[in-house]
């Protein structure tokens, strides 16, 4: 039971510890999408990002960069997803996720 035990405490703490890193690299990704969803997104010409969860996020950007409808500004989100990488769209997520 023990070794169990240290054994899911190691993984929560890598699990914590690789969410640090990709937040950070979303944070560099992320800067293209300040100038329409807010430094904190807080939401501007774009709409509001802050305490929207990760996944959601992941399908929105996942949608776009396939060039599916979500909303009226999906033409221009499909531009903006295009370049993302599947690492770039989960690192964003994460980044976004640290908004409050």
């Amino acid at each position: 039971m023990k070794i169990s035990i240290a054994l899911v405490a190691a993984m929560a703490f890598l699990s914590v510890a690789a969410q640090a890193q990709d937040a950070a690299a979303g944070k560099t990704k992320y800067a293209t999408c300040a100038a329409c969803h807010g430094a904190q997104g807080q939401g501007g010409a774009g709409p509001k990002l802050a305490g929207q969860k990760p996944e959601v996020i992941v399908q929105k950007l996942t949608t776009y960069k396939n060039k599916g409808q979500i909303g009226a500004q999906s033409q221009l989100m499909w531009g903006m997803a295009a370049g993302l990488s599947a690492d770039d769209i989960k690192n964003i997520a994460a980044y976004t996720a640290t908004f409050k």
